[in-house]
């Protein structure tokens, strides 16, 4: 069994970290189909790689397999996802002391949503509401984990402004969060701008954007749908006039991620987390365009 590197130890090295995000398959084929997507791209560098939580913590079984395979047969740093939703704290604590035993040293720490057909939030029995309290509970369990918390650029959907969102934000960074990984944006000014306000709120820690290539018309459209994230008028126009061939689609879709992450590298941010949905070509095409 290898321990996993803290995280919020890479930011310190002169160059921009990258990472990718999994989700966890249903079936076991699902499972071999993943294992054949990360073996294609552990050929490039990934500083680490996040592996997502089911609603209600639905995939927790299959989370904690694929995150195994990854780090153990694959030799990933894996950041494994853990949520609040459906857990006490007497749960949450025990997989927080399995992780630990198995090694891992990172998990991205959030509240997680509601399960499929709910619309609010409404925790376990003795469970927790918040991630902040969650982000409390790992590190007073184990205060080598690095804890990684999501940031909204654009608001979080539940939330009656930024500025309230940007209060439980701080929150969650005081509670002992190492860093932000925000959700998905298509317009880096309005990371630059979530950033500045965080820094004018003392958040200091740093802020990873996560970067979303649009791969399909109707994966783009739902995203929007739940998450009010706003496409830009130029993106919009491109993907209109591509609307009739999918693979044209995920060309534009492409070559604007690249776009972005030139621009935010560039100016500044401290790398780029890629939401890519178990596919290797996308991530392959983009490592190879950043490397070009």
């Amino acid at each position: 069994m290898t321990q996993d590197r803290a995280i919020s130890s890479l930011f310190s090295a002169d160059r921009p970290l990258r990472s990718l995000e999994f989700f966890p398959p249903k079936s076991e084929d699902g499972v071999t189909a993943l294992r054949e997507t990360a073996q294609a791209l552990s050929g490039i560098e990934w500083d680490f790689v996040s592996v997502t939580y089911g609603a209600g913590g639905t995939t927790r079984d299959r989370t904690a397999q694929v995150s195994s395979m990854l780090k153990d047969e694959l030799g990933f740093t894996v950041m494994p996802h853990l949520t609040c939703v459906g857990h006490s704290r007497t749960e949450l604590e025990a997989h927080a002391d399995r992780l630990h035993a198995d090694g891992f040293r990172n998990i991205m720490t959030l509240r997680g949503d509601p399960p499929k057909g709910e619309t609010t939030f409404t925790p376990a029995a003795d469970g927790l509401r918040y991630a902040n309290e969650l982000v409390s509970l790992l590190k007073s369990r184990h205060a080598d984990f690095c804890l990684g918390v999501g940031g909204y650029p654009e608001k979080h959907p539940e939330a009656t402004s930024l500025e309230v969102d940007l209060d439980n934000l701080k929150r969650k960074v005081d509670a002992g969060a190492d860093f932000i990984t925000t959700q998905l944006f298509f317009d880096n000014a309005i990371y630059f701008d979530f950033v500045e306000k965080c820094r004018a709120r003392g958040i200091t820690v740093p802020i990873v954007p996560g970067i979303m290539p649009v791969l399909s018309l109707k994966q783009i459209q739902r995203i929007v749908e739940l998450s009010g994230t706003r496409l830009p008028d130029a993106l919009r126009r491109r993907l209109d006039v591509a609307a009739p061939d999918p693979a044209v689609v995920e060309v534009i879709g492409i070559d604007w991620a690249l776009d972005q992450i030139r621009d935010l590298v560039a100016r500044g941010a401290p790398g780029y987390h890629l939401y890519i949905l178990n596919r290797a070509r996308p991530a392959l095409a983009l490592a190879a365009g950043l490397a070009a």
